[in-house]
């Protein structure tokens, strides 16, 4: 692995690396905020999954999160969104391929040579992390759009992998709505019954761990109504007894100043949960 980026942040530092990832193969940078205390000892960390479009930089630059991982002793973990290189498949638009990797292991062609998300953010990442003394082996995840899709379902498939999870304006039922449509149609195919295993809606309904849902939700997102959708998670989970606290915030729309807005309820959300472990 290969540091290209650091730089002092609230007592820690803000390190972006470059590494090769097997699972994807290709190479792939990630955003990792080391707070003061891992310094002197492992620290818990929290996955953060950005939205289409974005890489590595969006959250690490525009939410402000370092300042609360520093007060709470949090590593934060800020992958890209998708396999990049020259030899990777791409489309035209913004919501498939490149910067689109919605957090699936495709099964099509020809996108299941490179885009393998969901190995990549379950398992090969995490081994990465926790090879380094600093951190410890708790694990929390949070996400936006395309990445709170990814928080939610990747924390309700793996019971027990995650202390904590939340999201802001998830993609909460990609199987029904365009952008998830699109997407799943052309990595997973047509087969709408496998599209379930990546849909918050759905998982919920079989979930093994009642894992408690944080989710805050612009009431001004532009999304809101025609991808998001939050009523239908809310109905899943008033329906199996899933605790859910879905928070609808006057006057927010789906960009980073509404991320920023309440970045710091969620990481004290994840430090509870971490601490409590």
């Amino acid at each position: 692995m290969e540091r290209i980026e650091h730089r002092a942040c609230f007592g820690g530092w803000q390190d972006v690396y470059r590494h090769r990832s097997e699972t994807l193969g290709c190479d792939m940078t990630v955003g990792v905020y080391f707070p003061p205390q891992a310094a002197d000892g492992p620290c818990p960390v929290l996955y953060w999954l950005s939205g289409l479009t974005c890489n590595e930089q969006n959250f690490i630059t525009k939410a402000g999160a370092q300042r609360y991982a520093a007060e709470h002793g949090i590593i934060i973990v800020a992958p890209d969104t998708s396999p990049r290189g020259n030899d990777v498949a791409d489309a035209e638009g913004y919501d498939l391929g490149k910067g689109a990797g919605f957090y699936v292991n495709a099964t099509q062609d020809p996108w299941a040579k490179h885009y393998r998300m969901y190995d990549y953010i379950a398992d090969e990442l995490p081994a990465w992390v926790e090879a380094d003394p600093s951190a410890s082996d708790a694990r929390a995840i949070s996400g936006h759009s395309m990445g709170g899709h990814g928080a939610l379902t990747i924390a309700l498939k793996n019971p027990g992998r995650y202390r904590s999870v939340s999201a802001f304006s998830p993609i909460v039922a990609p199987s029904q709505v365009p952008w998830g449509e699109k997407a799943f149609g052309a990595y997973l195919g047509e087969d709408r019954e496998a599209w379930k295993q990546h849909d918050a809606v759905e998982l919920v309904k079989s979930a093994k761990e009642k894992l408690p849902l944080l989710v805050d939700q612009g009431d001004a997102d532009e999304f809101l109504d025609g991808q998001l959708k939050p009523h239908l998670l809310q109905a899943a989970c008033e329906a199996m007894g899933h605790p859910l606290e879905l928070r609808m915030q006057s006057g927010y729309d789906h960009s980073y100043y509404f991320i920023a807005s309440f970045i710091g309820d969620h990481i004290a959300h994840h430090a509870k949960a971490l601490r409590a472990g």
